[in-house]
């Protein structure tokens, strides 16, 4: 109960900035559907088009919506010479007011078509114009129908915006997907709960408002009306500008990325920053932050700059391999300020029994054996190029291949799902689940030296840079490996935040 009430501390400001986000986007659709609605019912061939396209809407996962909105507001951008920003609160506003279009327009559309024709006649009899007709006529016979509409759109719209975390926007889902990855369970619970009860709160305001307005009972819909408008106010103070320099640092959706941006953070409110996290990122994404500034600072890892976006099929010793990353992304106006000291390399990993039964110590053994046996990866894993280079350097062929998250993939090895993962080296699971690392004789893989890497925006800031600077060749993969495991371990767990300052404290920071 104490982990859930400590969990649940976190959630007042990802609560407000849910709310800002949440009620945004419902307003915006309701902006967009309330004319839509009225048109449609006027002119059936629209109302085919809008309906026609808000269903399709519907039809996208809500998280393909809003990863789409990201290259498409990035080319735009782009068009238009910069300044459009394709993460965070923007694409989220514009994938929430999509899904919030529906249950608002179709309701509209059924009520205003079910209003009694010997209604509107006597409208029009008396001389009404089309704006008194639906003002004092229609508007106010539609409103329970599209009040309950507006109910719906509400309750769609709180629960996705929890998948905003995906494209940088804080929400309570930033507390689902950390849980989920530390398997925090606390946290996971913390947030859902705190998402629940926004929605339920929100609907029950709103229904206020939809029983003033059957009732006729004016009192009712303004004071719903104000306490809406009051959390509202409540979700804006975080958006009021900051006194001290803001830095968003960005990070990956695994236990290290959390801890290293922590350790980032740390420093840097030390030295007087505001700091926000952009976390849960992928790795395409978070490195196009970077350009374009939208993060500020980020830890990635040179195999993955090397294969992913410079788009380089060979393999070349770490330091040759570091420079030319430097010299490439100092053309993007980045500034890689160096390596951080371990390496986090992709690696296939077998429980130790297993690998010992079936014989197999290398990739090449696993080649011999891979029809028979079954592979887990994360999601990135098998749509990268290292994959392809391990299926070019090898003839692996598995009998089955599924994507986890990487918490579950050590979970469906030690439950006997998986007989092979790609693991990482700075994983404290292989020591502790005692999982035999298989190696790779052709060298198919890279190396994955974690970097340091600064935006364009605090590239030349000196002052930035002499913050960061001592970071840089101090962690050891022994201390980075003890610090994963206190966050991804059973039992004793300990937050990202708190093994941020435990590394800080081993490596002497």
């Amino acid at each position: 109960m104490s982990d859930f009430l400590e969990a649940l501390g976190r959630a007042p400001d990802l609560l407000a900035q849910h709310l800002l986000l949440a009620m945004a986007a419902l307003v915006l659709g309701i902006v967009l559907s309330l004319p839509l609605a009225v048109l449609s019912a006027r002119v059936p061939v629209v109302g085919r088009v809008a309906l026609g396209f808000a269903s399709l809407v519907q039809t996208i996962p809500s998280l393909a919506l809003l990863a789409l909105f990201y290259p498409l507001l990035l080319s735009l951008s782009t068009l238009v010479g910069g300044g459009i920003p394709a993460l965070g609160f923007l694409p989220s506003l514009l994938a929430l007011t999509l899904y919030a279009l529906l249950p608002i327009l179709r309701n509209g559309v059924t009520g205003l078509a079910g209003i009694d024709p010997a209604v509107i006649e006597a409208a029009d009899g008396v001389g009404m114009t089309a704006g008194q007709k639906l003002r004092l006529v229609e508007a106010p016979l539609v409103a329970p129908v599209l009040m309950a509409g507006i109910r719906t759109a509400a309750v769609w719209t709180i629960g996705a915006a929890t998948l905003s975390t995906t494209v940088g926007q804080p929400s309570l889902g930033d507390m689902i997907f950390a849980g989920l990855q530390t398997q925090n369970w606390a946290l996971v619970l913390a947030g859902c709960f705190a998402a629940a009860a926004l929605a339920l709160a929100v609907d029950a305001l709103l229904g206020v408002i939809e029983h003033g307005i059957a009732q006729r009972k004016r009192g009712r819909v303004w004071v719903a009306l104000g306490l809406l408008a009051a959390g509202i106010l409540v979700a804006l103070a975080p958006m009021l500008p900051a006194s001290k320099p803001t830095v968003v640092i960005g990070a990956k959706g695994f236990s290290e990325q959390y801890i290293l941006s922590r350790l980032v953070g740390h420093r840097l409110e030390a030295a007087g920053y505001h700091v926000q996290y952009k976390e849960g990122l992928g790795s395409g994404v978070m490195f196009a932050a970077l350009t374009s500034s939208d993060v500020d600072v980020a830890i990635d890892y040179t195999g993955t700059i090397w294969t992913n976006e410079m788009k380089r099929g060979d393999n070349v010793p770490r330091d040759a391999m570091l420079a030319a990353i430097g010299a490439w992304e100092a053309k993007k106006g980045l500034n890689l300020l160096g390596r951080l000291g371990f390496e986090n390399a992709y690696c296939f990993a077998m429980r130790g029994d297993r690998a010992r039964a079936l014989g197999v110590v290398s990739l090449d053994d696993l080649a011999a054996k891979a029809d028979d046996l079954s592979f887990a990866s994360d999601p990135e894993f098998l749509e990268r190029p290292e994959w392809k280079a391990v299926k070019a350097a090898y003839p692996i062929r598995f009998r089955a291949a599924n994507a986890y998250s990487p918490t579950f993939m050590y979970r469906a090895l030690a439950g006997g799902r998986a007989d092979v993962i790609s693991a990482y080296t700075s994983d404290g699971r292989i020591a502790a689940d005692k999982l035999v690392v298989l190696a790779d004789p052709k060298h198919a893989i890279p190396n994955y030296d974690a970097i340091l890497t600064i935006s364009p925006r605090f590239a030349k800031n000196a002052k930035f840079l002499a913050v960061l600077r001592p970071l840089i060749g101090r962690i050891d993969v022994a201390a980075m490996r003890e610090a994963n495991y206190m966050v991804d371990r059973d039992t004793a767990k300990a937050s990202p935040d708190a093994a941020a300052r435990w590394l800080a404290a081993k490596i002497g920071l």
